[in-house]
């Protein structure tokens, strides 16, 4: 799998409402009632991530969640980042 160019990573970003590019890393944090929520959340994503064999860059901060993903061994956004990123939203 390749990475995208930066008109398909844009058009793709239609289908993942709430997340963007940041320095070549397709991001979004996620906001929850409290740090448990939060953990839960993370505790979801991790089998999901797990199963898939491939792993965000994840930032806890009680309430708030930042995900980064992008595909290290293809240079940059892939579709395995829109899809694990699709799969995070449906844990919110």
């Amino acid at each position: 799998m390749s990475a995208l160019s930066s008109a398909d990573v844009n058009s793709r970003l239609k289908t993942v409402p709430g997340w963007k590019v940041e320095t070549g890393e397709l991001v979004r944090t996620f906001q929850f009632r409290d740090f448990r929520a939060s953990m839960a959340f993370v505790n979801k994503l991790a089998d999901l991530a797990e199963e898939a064999g491939h792993h965000p860059d994840i930032d806890i901060r009680y309430s708030n969640v930042r995900l980064a993903l992008v595909t290290h061994d293809q240079g940059g956004i892939t579709e395995k980042d829109f899809a694990l990123a699709a799969q995070a939203d449906k844990l919110q």
